[in-house]
């Protein structure tokens, strides 16, 4: 049986100097930004403390076991085996995603977004000197889908690029690889490049059918890159380190003709971090997380039938991250806003993920059940009072 690995105390939290704890008040419980409360997994504390007793602290190299390590990873975890010599490091996956649409739209061009969708994603389009298209995500009642014939309209009015999620940040769905495999059909009968932000796959629940974009076929080998990272499973953020995949010469002359400071700016402790997190010495661990988030998932879904029977929430597929529609509870249409200042938690605006957002949070419940648990009662109080 996978032991779960269960996250830090309250008072051990908030010793922490990260964004999460450091940007309110201790009164307030941060369920916001998507860090997680868990300790390391083993391997990169030891990756980590090694590297500060040898003072290995500089420059990162221009060959490391990166790459290797995550093809290892991809194997054993999705039975996926990417080439390693088609890889670029960089510092994070929104730096990838920007330097790879710089160089396959021209300014003013659209990129097509599946909103509700990542917020940075907005700005990410337009820091590479393109623009928005909005294509949101199809509501079937019990999940989300990729609007196909949207993206199809947008592609015939001009649209070269597709910046998917996947898994999809905030709603947790793993796109089918039918999807996936129609939505790269579509970018090669229209000339468009896919980029597939595949951060939230290391934390597909078991079952849930994650595939790479860039594993579906041939034609999204031609059109496709994924930028991937450790970060969000390991919670290793603030290390930089992230790469940029490819899968055929054409996508790979793209990534060998970016400047050279784009790998350099590859942190040498992120790039440590990362190859022991894809190791399979870390499997254990990881395994033990997604036990502990499935619980979390869960829970939340038990307190808020219990506790705001109003609000709408489906079990994500991937991730740690709850989408909540809390329309129904006439809170307005960032619901979040009263529920920082009366209640005292932290949730991200359901707005700033595009449109679909109104009266919507989303809540992180990568920690324990104890503060999840609290973090819900206090919102439901809102309810009774």
């Amino acid at each position: 049986m996978t032991t779960p690995v269960r996250a830090l105390s309250l008072e051990k939290l908030r010793e922490r100097t990260s964004e999460k704890w450091r940007e309110y008040p201790a009164d307030v419980l941060p369920l916001f930004v998507a860090e997680t409360d868990f300790p390391l997994a083993p391997a990169v504390t030891r990756a980590l403390e090694r590297a500060v007793r040898d003072g290995d602290t500089g420059y990162v190299a221009s060959r490391t076991p990166l790459a290797d390590a995550f093809v290892g990873f991809a194997r054993r975890r999705y039975g996926w085996s990417p080439d390693p010599t088609l890889m670029r490091s960089t510092a994070d996956v929104s730096m990838g995603i920007v330097e790879i649409l710089r160089r396959v739209t021209e300014p003013g061009d659209r990129v097509v977004v599946t909103t509700p969708v990542y917020p940075p994603f907005f700005a990410l389009v337009e820091e590479a000197g393109a623009v928005v298209e909005r294509v949101p995500l199809r509501d079937l009642g019990d999940r989300w889908e990729l609007d196909l014939d949207g993206i199809r309209a947008a592609l015939e009015g001009g649209a070269r690029a597709i910046l998917l999620c996947n898994p999809h940040n905030p709603t947790g769905t793993v796109h089918s690889a039918a999807s996936l495999t129609a939505l790269a059909e579509l970018a090669a009968s229209h000339g468009a490049t896919v980029v597939s932000d595949e951060i939230h796959a290391p934390l597909a629940q078991p079952g849930s059918g994650f595939t790479p974009f860039l594993s579906v076929s041939d034609a999204a080998r031609e059109v496709g890159f994924a930028v991937v990272s450790a970060s969000k499973a390991f919670n290793l953020a603030g290390l930089k380190c992230a790469l940029m995949v490819a899968a055929s010469d054409r996508t790979d002359g793209l990534l060998r003709r970016l400047p050279v400071e784009v790998e350099w700016r590859t942190g040498q402790f992120g790039m440590l971090a990362a190859t022991a997190a894809f190791s399979e010495e870390s499997d254990e661990w990881l395994d033990g997380l997604l036990v502990s988030l499935d619980e979390n998932r869960r829970l939340v879904a038990d307190l808020l039938a219990a506790r705001l029977p109003d609000a709408q929430y489906r079990l994500p597929d991937a991730g740690y991250l709850a989408w909540i529609d809390l329309t129904g509870l006439g809170w307005g249409a960032n619901p979040a806003k009263r529920i920082l200042r009366e209640a005292r938690v932290a949730l991200h605006y359901g707005p700033a993920f595009g449109a679909e957002g109104a009266g919507h949070v989303r809540l992180n419940f990568g920690t324990s059940e104890e503060i999840i648990t609290e973090a819900v009662r206090r919102i439901a109080a809102l309810g009774d009072a």
